[in-house]
C-alpha cells in the first residue's frame, strides 16, 4: 500500500512541473512571426505580406540572359499562407530563381520550388500579374 501511495505521489509530483515548462511550438517573443489569419473575410490584400514595391521590382525585372524554359504549366493559387513570390512545380527540379509568364506577357521573377501534382502560384505573384484569385492561367516556367 505505501509502495502505492509513492508512486502516485512521484507522478502528482512530476505532472505538476509540467505546468511550468512551455510547450515547444509556443513563440518566444523574439522569434515571433506576424502570420496572415486565414479565414472568412480575410481580403487577399490582408494575406499577401509583400509590399507594393516587392511586387513592382518582381514584375520589373528583365529576364536574366542565359535562362531556360522549363515548360508551360497551369497554376492555382497556391497556399495563401506561405508568403513570397513563388511558383511550385513538377516542371522544377531544384530550388532556383526564375519567372512565369502568362500567355498575354504579364512576367513576374519568382522563386523557382520543386513540386508534385498540380503546379501552384503564390497569392503575391497572382496579385503581382493581375489575375483573379480564381483563375488557372497557363503560365511559361522559365529557370534562371
Amino acid at each position: 500500500m505505501m509502495q502505492k501511495a509513492l508512486i502516485l505521489m512521484s507522478v502528482a509530483l512530476g505532472l505538476s512541473g509540467c505546468a511550468l515548462m512551455k510547450h515547444p511550438s509556443a513563440a518566444t517573443p523574439e522569434a515571433a512571426v506576424a502570420r496572415p489569419v486565414i479565414g472568412a473575410g480575410a481580403s487577399a490584400a490582408a494575406l499577401d505580406q509583400t509590399t507594393a514595391a516587392e511586387r513592382a521590382a518582381a514584375v520589373a525585372a528583365k529576364p536574366a540572359g542565359g535562362e531556360r524554359a522549363l515548360g508551360a504549366a497551369v497554376v492555382a493559387l497556391g497556399n495563401p499562407a506561405e508568403q513570397g513570390l513563388w511558383v511550385k512545380s513538377p516542371l522544377v527540379v531544384a530550388p532556383g530563381k526564375g519567372r512565369v509568364v502568362t500567355q498575354n506577357g504579364a512576367s513576374v521573377a519568382v522563386d523557382l520550388l520543386p513540386g508534385s501534382g498540380a503546379a501552384s502560384l503564390s497569392l503575391a505573384a497572382y496579385r503581382a500579374l493581375g489575375l483573379g484569385l480564381t483563375d488557372l492561367p497557363e503560365v511559361t516556367i522559365y529557370a534562371e
